[in-house]
């Protein structure tokens, strides 16, 4: 990320999502609670996963660094976006463009393969329940981790080099609240043409592949219910329709941007606000909201706190 090109382009001005300023001081008080929620929501989820011994299985090590990633991910654009609806500044040098970037398609790539290690999670729990504590032991769910964040780096890494050293001497206003690829690589002063496809091959290849595997996967896991028995098949989809939930909503963006020709309309920045807004913020209501284990452990939690308060 040390590498520097000749661009005349010093600093490129976001346009972000409305030119009215009522619908600025909408947006800012929106977003300002949004990610207020992510955080509190988030950190709450972590925080008692550590806390309550009863959520030191593999399922909630998993959602626990889901929430992790979620609030890592929405940092990389709602602060920055709430400043600038507050001051109307909306000016973003060059290197904090492209460490946006960087990071964004990092924490992306990880959040992918950390949605289908959340899905081989649940398909052993439901189909080979003898054999979950082994097949899921601390030392595997660690390696789904690390090799997460393996495949999230490189698969950053290997789009940034091409774009950190594109030339930018000309148009310098980025049509979106955030930096990505598509808007950038527009300003350039070559053609791009071959790189968007690069970009597509590779962003949107893992996001379409992904997307279907963890469909397929429960699909799978819900045909093996309904085979062994009719009855469990309502439980299992309770179980598995917030991991699909998630799954929908954080892959829609991703693929609508990334799998075909890049847009040439306003759309994609505010399906974007799905991933780096909502589906954060609402990843701790659907796995406390409807999930038993983690509303006892609120209950226990909140009965300790209360405890040490006040007896």
């Amino acid at each position: 990320m040390g590498t520097t090109n000749d661009s005349v382009v010093s600093e490129f001005v976001l346009i972000g999502l409305s030119n009215s300023w009522e619908m600025h001081r909408f947006l800012f008080w929106f977003f300002a609670m949004f990610y207020m929620g992510i955080i509190l929501g988030n950190l709450f989820i972590v925080f008692t996963v550590i806390i309550d011994s009863h959520l030191h299985t593999p399922m909630y090590f998993l959602l626990a660094n889901l929430s992790l990633l979620d609030l890592g991910l929405s940092s990389t654009t709602v602060p920055k976006m709430i400043s600038d609806l507050f001051t109307d500044c909306n000016i973003i040098s060059f290197p904090k463009c492209m460490i946006q970037i960087f990071f964004i398609h990092v924490m992306g790539g990880v959040e992918m393969v950390l949605l289908i290690a959340m899905a081989y999670d649940r398909y052993t729990a439901i189909c080979k329940p003898l054999h979950y504590l082994t097949i899921m032991s601390p030392k595997t769910c660690v390696s789904f981790v690390v090799a997460a964040w393996i495949v999230g780096i490189i698969h950053a890494v290997s789009q940034f080099v091409f774009v950190i050293n594109l030339p930018f001497c000309g148009p310098n206003e980025v049509d979106s609240f955030y930096c990505d690829f598509p808007r950038v690589m527009k300003l350039a002063c070559v053609d791009t043409y071959k790189l968007e496809f690069v970009i597509i091959a590779n962003s949107g290849f893992i996001s379409m592949a992904t997307f279907f595997s963890l469909i397929i996967s429960y699909i799978f896991i819900l045909v093996t219910v309904w085979k062994r028995s009719s009855g469990d098949l309502s439980k299992a989809f309770v179980t598995l329709s917030a991991h699909i939930t998630v799954v929908i909503l954080f892959f829609m963006p991703c693929m609508f941007l990334y799998v075909w020709p890049f847009p040439t309309t306003s759309l994609d920045k505010y399906l974007f606000i799905v991933d780096f807004a909502i589906t954060p913020v609402l990843n701790p209501a659907i796995y406390t909201l409807r999930n038993k284990d983690m509303r006892v452990a609120m209950r226990r939690l909140s009965r300790q706190v209360s405890c040490s308060n006040f007896c």
